[in-house]
């Protein structure tokens, strides 16, 4: 089935917004190949160009190395797709003013007709609306430090609550709160896996210091957990699979814990607020680490596509 008439169909027989799944995604699905889904916004947004294509090229490549195909989410003009042409790839790397897009803003950019690259929300949701198991993204977002004065949380946490769906990550970015997040993700029934450790990863560390409840030794043992999600049926949640950055090329911790505080302090001074707060937080630890967290990141994410292409094989055998 063409591109086109994917779109069409979905849009008339459901009234839903039209779904642009690429002719190959489609294909392995149909197929029972394997898929991983990788979001767009660290194209956009999180990286520098014109190093963003170059790494989002690496990762695409990274999954076909793995033996599965991969299925790039983003909205072009209105339209969201799972799954990127070269030349698709190379405008979400490269057009300014692309939107960041959460799973709230995909109405609203479908019926403008705009244009925006997506959140691990957004990108879990319609990775799974077209039928994707396995989801690689560098860490998630969770609950803001002082929440209680904030109620500052990331729509993350409870999209991923509603959607069947492994997401492979690093753990969430440590300038949040680490043991509130994982209370949150335990509220809201989203399993938690660590792989080859006990310890929950902190992004830019190999480790948060907090405990997982369960550890899986290998892409089958993971592939296992998932089957067992499918057979025991129930509400939709995502299996969250937290994979850490190898030691040798995590942020070195004890400047990653000097350049956090002399952060936090120059947000409070600067008043920094809301959803400000996590960008500010990320742009001055890649400032003051002279670029070494945005390695960290890029080595997580690494791992995580590698990773996620094992899980997504030994899934589909």
């Amino acid at each position: 089935m063409s591109e086109a008439s994917t779109a069409s169909t979905d849009s008339k027989a459901s009234g839903k917004p039209p779904l642009v799944v690429s002719d190959e995604v489609r294909e392995a699905l149909d197929r029972s190949r394997p898929v991983v889904a990788l979001e767009s916004t660290i194209i956009a947004h999180g990286l520098p160009r014109p190093r963003n294509l170059q790494v989002a090229e690496e990762l695409e490549e990274l999954v076909r190395a793995g033996g599965a195909v991969p299925a790039t989410v983003a909205v072009l003009d209105g339209r969201p797709h799972v799954g990127l042409d070269k030349a698709q790839l190379a405008r979400v790397a490269g057009e300014s003013g692309l939107r960041k897009l959460g799973h709230r803003d995909l109405a609203p950019a479908v019926a403008a007709g705009a244009s925006g690259a997506t959140t691990v929300s957004a990108t879990a949701f319609l990775a799974s609306r077209a039928g994707i198991r396995v989801f690689a993204t560098g860490g998630l977002g969770g609950v803001h430090r002082e929440w209680a004065q904030t109620q500052d949380e990331s729509a993350d946490l409870r999209l991923l609550a509603r959607v069947r769906i492994a997401v492979v990550c690093a753990g969430v970015k440590s300038v949040l709160d680490v043991p509130a997040t994982l209370q949150r993700l335990e509220t809201l029934g989203v399993g938690v896996l660590g792989f080859r450790t006990t310890e929950f990863p902190g992004f830019y560390l190999s480790s948060s210091g907090e405990p997982v409840d369960w550890t899986a030794g290998s892409a089958a043992e993971v592939a296992g957990v998932l089957r067992a999600q499918d057979a025991l049926g129930g509400p939709p949640s995502a299996l969250i699979v937290a994979n850490p950055v190898p030691a040798a090329e995590q942020l070195d911790p004890a400047l990653h814990d000097r350049v956090l505080a002399q952060a936090l302090a120059a947000c409070a001074s600067e008043g920094v607020t809301g959803q400000a707060v996590t960008p500010f937080l990320l742009d001055h630890l890649v400032r003051h680490t002279d670029g070494a967290s945005l390695e960290a990141n890029v080595a997580a994410v690494r791992g995580n596509v590698r990773l996620a292409a094992e899980i997504a094989t030994a899934y589909a055998v």
